[in-house]
């Protein structure tokens, strides 16, 4: 300790010079540009939205996440945000019925730019055990989710997990997808029919563009 005093010192006072003075600045000195700097902040100061839809928000953010055993202030979102105005983060917690998806979305439309989401649980992710005409199958049907969180409920520690690969996302530096890591495009199981089936003309065309964007 009392040597770095004195080396910050010496080069204050201008005293380090050659190979010292090199040294110096590779230990001290940290390169980066703006969008890097930008994504770092932005992602170690997010804003959650203090909002839940049923007995997942329990898990979540909105509640054990923040807590001592668990303390999601470690990564810098314990500020969770009563209005939509002054979050950037929302976390569907629970089922979405058809009553309350336009709700969610005048809620996500009304949230600060840029903005994500969490689709956390697996009712949210995908209507779960409420395959019926009352539940929507999924949040990502009518608004963008950048992260989806399964489990019944998930646990905390899953919910940490999704907002540290979301965190990664907004630094600009995503995780890959596992048809991506194991290089497994094109064993997609289509709605009908079974693994053998071909898709319909839109759907295939719609795959198409959404791997263009994986690539980009």
């Amino acid at each position: 300790m009392r040597d770095r005093q004195l080396r910050a010192r010496d080069m204050l006072r201008g005293d380090l010079e050659g190979e010292e003075l090199e040294r110096f600045v590779e230990e001290k000195v940290v390169m980066t540009n703006f969008e890097k700097m930008l994504g770092w902040a932005r992602s170690n100061s997010v804003f959650p939205l203090t909002f839940g839809l049923a007995c997942c928000a329990i898990e979540g953010i909105p509640m054990a996440a923040v807590t001592a055993r668990y303390d999601i202030a470690r990564f810098g979102a314990e500020a969770g945000r009563a209005s939509p105005r002054q979050a950037d983060l929302i976390i569907l917690s629970g089922r979405v019925s058809i009553k309350m998806a336009p709700v969610v979305r005048r809620l996500y439309d009304q949230m600060l730019e840029p903005k994500w989401a969490i689709s956390m649980g697996a009712c949210s992710s995908s209507g779960g055990m409420f395959s019926n005409y009352a539940v929507v199958q999924g949040a990502d049907k009518f608004m963008p989710i950048d992260i989806h969180v399964p489990g019944c409920p998930p646990r905390p520690e899953a919910v940490l997990y999704g907002f540290n690969k979301l965190q990664r996302k907004i630094q600009g530096n995503p995780d890959q997808g596992w048809r991506q890591r194991y290089n497994a495009a094109g064993t997609e199981e289509w709605a009908r029919g079974g693994p053998r089936s071909e898709p319909s003309p839109e759907a295939a065309e719609a795959y198409e563009v959404a791997r263009g964007l994986i690539r980009a």
